[in-house]
This record gives C-alpha cells, structure tokens and sequence, in this order.
C-alpha cells in the first residue's frame, strides 16, 4: 500500500504542476490580449528539452541540479505522508541552496547575480516558513502534520495572519512579479533567467520537472489551513494559485531592498503577533 501511495505521489506531481504552469501560461496571455500556448505546452517543452544538447560550462553544475530535483522531491514526499514540517522545511532549504550553487559554479556573470538575487529572497521567505512551523508546533505541540487530522476547525481561524504571511511568500517562490529577481519569465526584464542561464538540454529539463514538484510542495503548505476539509483545502491552493499570477501580471518588478525591507518591518511583524497571541491566550488544539 505505502509503495502503490509512493508511486501515486510521483506521478501525480509533476502531472499536476505542469497542467498548473501551463493554466499560468494561458491566464497571463489573456491578461495581455493574447491566445497564449495550449495548457500541455510545458509537458511538450519538457519532451523538446530532452532532445537538446546539454551542454555543460561546469562539470560541477548538473550534479547541484540532481540535488535539487532530489531535494525538492524529498520534501514533497515528506510532506505527502505527512511527516515532521521543520524537517521537511530544513530539506527543502537544502534544496534550494544546492540550485543557487548550481547557478553559482557556472561562472556566469548572469548566473552569479541570479544567484545572489535567489539568496536575498531566501532570507525573506525562510523566516516566514520558521514561524509557520513553529505556529503549528505551538497549537498541537508537535511538529508531525498528521496531528492536524485531528484537529475540528481549520488552522486558518488560528493563524490568519500568518496565513497571510505564506501568501505573500507564494509569489515570491513561485518568481513573479514583483519579486522576479533570480529569474524571470517575462523577455522584458533585465535578468530573464538568471541563474538559470547557463543550463540547457537534459538538465533544463530537470529543473522544469523539479519546479512542477515544488509548485505541488508549496500549494499542499496553503492546503494545510484548511485541510479539515479536502475540497475547502484544493479551493483554497488553486485560488492562491490564481493570485498569485494576477499579481505577476498587474505588477512591476521592485527592488529586492524594498522585498526585505517590507518582509521584515511588517510580514514577520504579522507572524509574531499571530505567535503571540497564541502563547498570551494558551490557544491550544488538540
């Protein structure tokens, strides 16, 4: 059983996260007066990539990228079957740590700025994912999210403003405007791909598949405050989902010192007080 629901995972990720990329492609062009690519174009970008030829300006840089395919994967599963979450935050950081060495070892001028840009949003969203954890952990007294099968009301209703908090992160992570630094899917920017510059064939082929799972892991997070109730939950991701390109798309990009700088004076500001409140009022479920 645990191997049919192990292989049901795999598959159904990337499945998913690449019909959602493709939604992403399609709702953009309309937003912009276009007829866009059909929905299954990344799946054919995945099959054309793989056609390519890799070529390879560091001999180091496709072995930080299987890493963070297999990071990524890891903490998707760990989160699949619901294991500890400060664990599963901790792989998933290695995760994205061995992409930014990835686009680091190229020697890319393109690649290094992508990558310095990638680690100035690492200290904006990491915080955030520390207090969600730490806010579950102080409502159940454990990390393990199968604890919230138990639970009768949402975890919304207890954190709201952390809650908002993951929102705001969600366009940072999924890199669209206002914060598309490291890399960038729109022609018009500075730094289109960033870190990502250098990689091509094969390897960027990966790194696509690996976005399809990361896209899952972090709207399967969002689930969690409501995942008393499966369909509220799917509701709930697929609208965040939806913001968030609404945003990329009806935005400009901002400097990344104005991204700290406002993660830091108010996002984190709302993840404490909602912590706070918590231990003042003994707010406990069980």
């Amino acid at each position: 059983m645990n191997s049919l629901l192990l292989f049901i995972a795999l598959i159904f990720a990337p499945i998913v996260g690449g019909i959602l990329a493709g939604v992403d492609r399609k709702l953009s062009a309309h937003f912009q007066g276009r007829i866009g690519p059909p929905i299954l174009q990344p799946f054919y970008d995945i099959v054309k990539l793989m056609s390519k030829e890799n070529i390879v300006v560091s001999v180091f840089q496709n072995i930080y990228i299987f890493a963070y395919l297999l990071f990524v994967i890891s903490s998707y599963l760990m989160l699949f079957f619901k294991m500890d979450l400060l664990m599963i935050i901790f792989v998933y950081t290695i995760a994205n740590v061995s992409l930014i060495i990835g686009g680091m070892s190229t020697g890319s001028p393109y690649s290094r700025i992508g990558s310095q840009r990638e680690t100035m949003t690492m200290l904006c969203y990491e915080p955030v994912l520390l207090f969600f954890a730490v806010s579950i952990y102080s409502l159940t007294g454990s990390y393990n999210i199968y604890i919230l099968d138990n639970i009768q009301k949402p975890l919304i209703l207890y954190l709201p403003f952390v809650f908002l908090s993951m929102l705001f992160i969600m366009n940072i992570k999924f890199k669209k405007s206002p914060f598309d630094f490291s890399s960038s899917h729109h022609a018009h920017q500075e730094l289109v791909k960033g870190m990502l510059t250098e990689f091509s064939g094969t390897t960027y082929a990966l790194i696509e598949i690996a976005h399809f799972y990361e896209t899952i892991f972090l709207l399967s997070l969002i689930f969690l405050f409501y995942s008393s109730n499966l369909v509220i939950g799917i509701i709930l991701a697929l609208i965040t989902y939806i913001l968030s390109i609404i945003v990329d798309n009806i935005t400009a990009r901002l400097s990344w010192e104005w991204m700290l700088k406002f993660t830091y004076s108010i996002i984190l500001s709302l993840c404490i007080i909602n912590l706070m409140f918590i231990y003042i009022f003994s707010v406990k479920i069980t």
